[in-house]
């Protein structure tokens, strides 16, 4: 059962660690990153899809992303998904392609994306101290049991500790590295 709970909470961890960094990855830096473009869905074939099954990205030079749809049909669908979204990127179109510039970031908007960073790493921590507590809700009620005994069950809630100490430093270092390069010029 310790095992069990031990597990579940690690996993859940992860995933949270996981979920963070892909938050990370779609916050605009002044360089260019096909992660940017991640959560752009393009309304095409009747149906919503995200641009990256529609398109291939890449990126040829440091500060542009060129976007290919596979159907040359649906680019104007694909211009359209990329000016709705929140990203502040102007597509231009030659027909084929769609070529993304990223503009220098300003330095009041590199704070400003610190603050967002740093405001998605403060809901990471929260959602892995949120784990530890209910992994350390199943140890006290299996304790409880009976299934578990005391000794075993603080043995448990220290590893939980521990896993949410690496958890939480992982976290930590991404927005260390995060951080960095949003203020690199």
């Amino acid at each position: 059962m310790i095992d069990e709970i031990l597990r579940d909470a690690e996993d859940r961890m992860g995933k949270s660690l996981v979920a963070f960094r892909r938050e990370l990855g779609g916050i605009r830096t002044g360089k260019a990153t096909t992660a940017l473009l991640d959560a752009i869905k393009v309304e095409c074939y009747g149906q919503v899809m995200p641009l990256n099954q529609v398109a291939s990205i890449s990126v040829p030079e440091a500060r542009l992303l060129l976007v290919q749809p596979w159907d040359r049909t649906i680019l104007s669908d694909v211009e359209k998904a990329i000016h709705k979204s929140s990203l502040g990127l102007v597509p231009n179109t030659d027909g084929n392609v769609i070529r993304l510039a990223i503009p220098s970031l300003t330095e009041e908007r590199r704070h400003d994306l610190v603050k967002v960073v740093r405001k998605h790493a403060e809901e990471a921590r929260v959602s892995v101290r949120n784990i530890r507590r209910d992994a350390n809700e199943h140890l006290k009620a299996g304790q409880k049991d009976g299934a578990i005994s005391e000794d075993d069950s603080h043995k448990a809630v220290d590893k939980v500790q521990e896993l949410t100490n690496k958890y939480i430093e992982d976290i930590d270092k991404s927005l260390a590295a995060k951080e960095t390069e949003i203020m690199e010029v």
